[in-house]
């Protein structure tokens, strides 16, 4: 039996996109044994998944500290098979700590099937995966629903709509105003739609401002984990936030999204696509801040 690894060590935007990369390995390798690495937020999200065998977590020692890099350079070995997924400056150093073994898929100087389409910073991320994978041997799949993923998390009655008000803290002009997500949760409300407020732990003072401005949004922020959360967007009729992970993970589950990119993310490159042409709705203006509730209040459900 072949041994493969696959490298994706996040963050929750990124993995989410590699999706349909790591179910057309398991497609084009059936029969092999596949394990993940990948970091510690995503530990439990890869084991839930269909695609792996096994999962083994990073936990990205300095690559100044000898010990836990030779630790990490005996998880490398042993492989007939590596696909660098993703492909960063620190990743690329993976290929010599694993020895440059053959069959390595990735950007690393020297390795036998390196992604050298010289546009590949200018792709989306979608098509950047499916072209490394063409160019590996891997016919990639088209997108579907992770079904895997439907049923979890807290069941909400009635109608409702999930806000993503956070994203990366040391990005604020990635951040659309609290003040606005509530304008938009309260015209929510008055049309009968309970309003969802999503995220990580990090970002529950977000959620506190926003209630105290409308009290009837329900704060799920640092309440779910990531496959509950999936089950909660995938019953939701409308997603709504800034350019963060949750939006890639509402995506991937196909709902209708309005996704608010600023300057400080480029949309062609990142933003998040449902499956469906028409569900996604961009939003690209160059500052947040001047962005009035109305332009998404215009596109609520009625």
């Amino acid at each position: 039996m072949s041994r493969i690894l696959v490298i994706k060590l996040g963050a929750l935007g990124d993995f989410v996109q590699a999706f349909g990369a790591f179910a057309s390995i398991r497609a084009a390798f059936p029969d092999a044994r596949i394990t993940l690495l990948t970091t510690p937020p995503f530990e439990e999200f890869a084991k839930a998944a269909p695609w792996f065998d096994d999962v083994t977590t990073d936990q990205r020692p300095s690559l100044k500290h000898p010990i836990a890099l030779l630790r990490l350079s005996r998880t490398l070995h042993g492989f007939d098979r590596i696909f660098d997924l993703q492909t960063s400056g620190r990743s690329k150093t993976y290929f010599r700590l694993a020895g440059k073994p053959r069959n390595w898929s990735g950007i690393s100087s020297g390795c036998c099937h390196p992604h050298a389409n010289p546009s590949r910073n200018d792709m989306h991320t979608l098509a950047r995966l499916d072209d490394q994978l063409r160019a590996a041997g891997v016919p990639p799949l088209p997108r579907t629903i992770p079904d895997w993923l439907r049923g979890h998390g807290p069941k909400i009655q009635g109608r409702y709509v999930v806000l993503v008000p956070g994203a990366a803290p040391h990005r604020p002009q990635k951040r659309w105003p609290v003040t606005r997500f509530a304008e938009v949760a309260h015209t929510l409300f008055s049309r009968g739609i309970t309003p969802i407020i999503a995220g990580s732990a990090t970002e529950t003072p977000l959620a506190e401002q926003l209630r105290s401005l409308c009290p009837q949004a329900i704060d799920l922020t640092g309440k779910t984990s990531l496959i509950e959360l999936a089950g909660v967007l995938d019953r939701a009729e409308q997603v709504i936030g800034n350019d963060t992970g949750p939006m890639h993970l509402a995506a991937a589950m196909d709902r209708p999204i309005i996704a608010l990119f600023s300057v400080d993310s480029d949309p062609r490159l990142t933003a998040p696509l449902a499956l469906t042409p028409g569900k996604t709705t961009i939003l690209d203006v160059p500052d947040l801040a001047l962005l009035p509730a109305s332009r998404i209040e215009a596109l609520l459900p009625a």
